[in-house]
């Protein structure tokens, strides 16, 4: 089935299960984006990203996390 497809059918519910389709994707997404950075952080995708934060941090250029 093809987006298009499956929109098409998400038009024609009412709208309570459209939130409850909407809540499912929302959770999804989430859930694809974590599997998505853990897999570039194991990859090393983000290691120069971390290594400038970590730079600009310990030379002042960054505030600090909130502790």
């Amino acid at each position: 089935m093809s987006a298009a497809e499956i929109i098409d059918q998400i038009q024609k519910l009412p709208p309570v299960e459209v939130f409850e389709v909407g809540q499912w994707l929302r959770e999804y997404e989430a859930e694809l984006w974590d599997k998505q950075i853990e897999s570039d952080i194991q990859s090393g995708k983000l290691n120069r990203l971390g290594h400038e934060a970590l730079e600009e941090l310990r030379g002042g250029k960054a505030p600090p996390f909130p502790g």
